[in-house]
């Protein structure tokens, strides 16, 4: 079996955070995003290799990441593309590593971003058990936010109906990043593109599949994050720390209130400020300042500023709300 990790996305909406690092890079506690899709998918002895799909923008980045970090099974395999705007899409970009890559074999196929609370392997079960296309579900427990998903209908465990983001949802049951098709499923691919369907998202491949054979679906309680605004990332951030705060040994914080998921890293240098809900990235310098609900990057100086749902790129220097990036 084989397994592929998405991380080919820009990540527009994180900018200026993301706009050098890919945001499956963004630490959670002490790890970060990719690393626990990494951890689940090493710890599968089913799972003989695992390519990581990521754009030619950031394929020096994973390269070092991948050479540097503790997994054996990860390998690169980049898109032909370097800007949002060349996108072909999800489905186009599984088709072809398929290809390029010789995947003939099951496959499973999980999203670089998505932080989800169970373990890798439990798909994987639930999968072999049934012999199908499987995909994963969960309840997001608000229509407004089942719109920007595919919506999930099931007669027990067996999908019967799939609405890619749909106007007006029924349930909020939605399909999460996280896919398992067996080998002698994958030609589909292609029949589906050639067939002039939409590459852009997996759930519209997931939905001109279902209706033309059987695909189940793994459940799950707990929790499941898509990492692709500030808001998302700052919710998983919390879901982690659980109410508590993360201060690195190397970090310096002097006369400061931290009011709960707060997450200060090596290097940084916080004092006389009130911080909640917000990450400061290593080598950040605070001082004065009031931050709420905000990601500061590496190598920036805050100074006499209220601050509320920011997003502060490296090397900045804000003072009295005089904002000037190198």
């Amino acid at each position: 079996m084989k397994a592929i990790v998405l991380a080919g996305g820009y990540a527009t909406r994180l900018w200026p955070i993301t706009k050098h690092r890919p945001k499956m890079f963004l630490p959670v506690g002490d790890t970060t995003v990719i690393d626990t899709v990494f951890e689940d998918l090493e710890a599968d002895d089913r799972i003989s290799e695992v390519y990581v799909s990521t754009n030619e923008r950031f394929a020096d980045e994973f390269t070092t990441y991948i050479a540097e970090g503790e997994f054996e099974k990860p390998t690169l395999s980049v898109e032909e593309t370097t800007d949002e705007d060349e996108k072909f899409g999800v489905v186009g970009a599984l088709a072809q590593l398929i290809d390029r890559e010789g995947v003939e074999e099951d496959l499973v196929v999980v999203a670089g971003d998505n932080l989800i609370s169970f373990d890798v392997s439990e798909f994987v079960d639930f999968f072999e058990a049934k012999g199908t296309p499987a995909i994963a579900a969960y309840d997001v427990g608000s229509k407004e936010r089942a719109r920007s998903y595919g919506l999930v209908e099931l007669d027990g465990d067996r999908v019967v109906d799939f609405q890619e983001k749909p106007d007006d949802p029924k349930s909020t049951l939605v399909s999460i990043a996280c896919y398992a098709f067996p080998a002698d499923t994958l030609p589909l691919f292609e029949e589906y593109l050639d067939a002039g369907e939409n590459p852009d998202e997996p759930g519209w491949f997931i939905q001109w599949m279902q209706a033309r054979q059987p695909v189940h679906a793994f459940t799950f309680d707990g929790a499941w994050f898509d990492i692709g605004t500030p808001e998302s990332y700052l919710d998983a951030v919390a879901w982690h720390l659980d109410g508590d705060n993360r201060v690195h040994p190397n970090a310096t914080v002097e006369n400061v209130e931290l009011r709960g998921n707060v997450h200060v890293m090596a290097g940084a240098d916080v004092a006389d400020s009130t911080l909640e809900r917000t990450v400061v990235f290593p080598n950040a310098t605070i001082r004065d300042a009031d931050v709420r609900g905000s990601i500061i990057d590496e190598e920036t100086r805050i100074e006499n500023l209220d601050l509320a749902d920011a997003l502060i790129g490296a090397h900045s220097t804000m003072t009295n709300g005089d904002d000037s990036s190198e």
